[in-house]
């Protein structure tokens, strides 16, 4: 899988440059880019975009994909529901974020990728009630996505309806387009108090397309962490040989949301990495089961 491991850029530093030299340095082959020097993908012009994809190509590297916050947003404002972190985006209604991704599609072009990763709304008290909404308008975003000749990567996040591996698979099922298809983030289904595998993987396997990378824990009062693979309660090197095990072709994405106190996303990312090589190659983490002394960035 070495050859298909890559990070999201601004999980290494907000500083693309330094971020891309990193990575590059590291022998990964890939970057995922969501923030460019303090601004969202989405908001770059071409010029920026053009620039973005020329530095990433001088380190040797491509971008496999754009980590967009595409569908964070309510379905329904008049009704509450959850939020979460949209990277420097406001909030906006559902025909905005149709407009966004009409504007993301050209971005990715101008990147040379085919892969978009979108979420499937704030996460409503009763998320099944609003199944048929949801399916709806994530049909008209994959019939966009179709016609544009790219690939719409649904990702697990607990904020949004879509929470959990068994919600995502049914929407990309109910969908039933090959241009909707999952994101699999086991250390998200952790997050959001769930088993990532096997559980969490047997409902999501048959709907993924693309797969990120983190670990996280849960503390005594039920509140998640962040931590670096291996170090949480992700069972890191047994998901990663059941997926290459049932023929998982894809890409993998370091998104480590890993800050060690009194250090830097880059620390935090570093660790993530050498502690995936660790387990790979040992089956033990160099920072042991649980790392007491992270802390997380959210």
């Amino acid at each position: 899988m070495w050859d298909r491991l890559g990070v999201l850029t601004d999980e290494v530093s907000p500083d693309l440059a330094e971020a891309l030299e990193w990575t590059a340095a590291q022998g990964l082959k890939h970057v995922e880019i969501r923030m460019v020097n303090g601004k969202n993908i989405a908001d770059l012009g071409d010029e920026q975009v053009l620039s973005v994809r020329r530095q990433v190509e001088n380190k040797g590297l491509y971008v496999s994909a754009v980590a967009s916050p595409l569908f964070k947003c309510a379905l329904d404002p008049s009704r509450p529901v959850a939020s979460g972190d949209t990277f420097g985006q406001g909030e906006e209604g559902v025909e905005a974020h149709f407009a966004k991704l009409d504007r993301v599609i050209a971005i990715a072009k101008l990147l040379g990728t085919t892969r978009i990763r979108i979420f499937s709304f704030w996460r409503e008290a009763e998320p099944q009630r609003y199944v048929p909404d949801i399916v709806r308008h994530l049909r008209r975003a994959g019939e966009i996505a179709q016609a544009a000749g790219v690939q719409l990567l649904l990702e697990n996040e607990p904020s949004c309806n879509g929470g959990y591996a068994e919600e995502v698979a049914q929407l990309v099922q109910e969908i039933g387009m090959p241009s909707v298809r999952g994101l699999w983030d086991p250390g998200n289904e952790v997050y959001g108090g769930r088993e990532a595998y096997p559980s969490g993987y047997t409902a999501m396997k048959s709907a993924l397309a693309h797969v990120h990378l983190k670990d996280a824990y849960l503390r005594e009062d039920g509140s998640p962490r962040c931590v670096p693979l291996g170090s949480g309660l992700v069972p890191v090197k047994a998901q990663i040989e059941a997926l290459e095990a049932d023929g998982y072709a894809g890409l993998y994405t370091i998104e480590t949301h890993f800050v060690p106190n009194g250090g830097s996303a880059k620390t935090g990312t570093r660790m993530s990495l050498d502690a995936l090589r660790a387990l790979l190659e040992t089956d033990r983490s160099p920072y042991g089961e649980r790392l007491a002394d992270a802390s997380e960035e959210v």
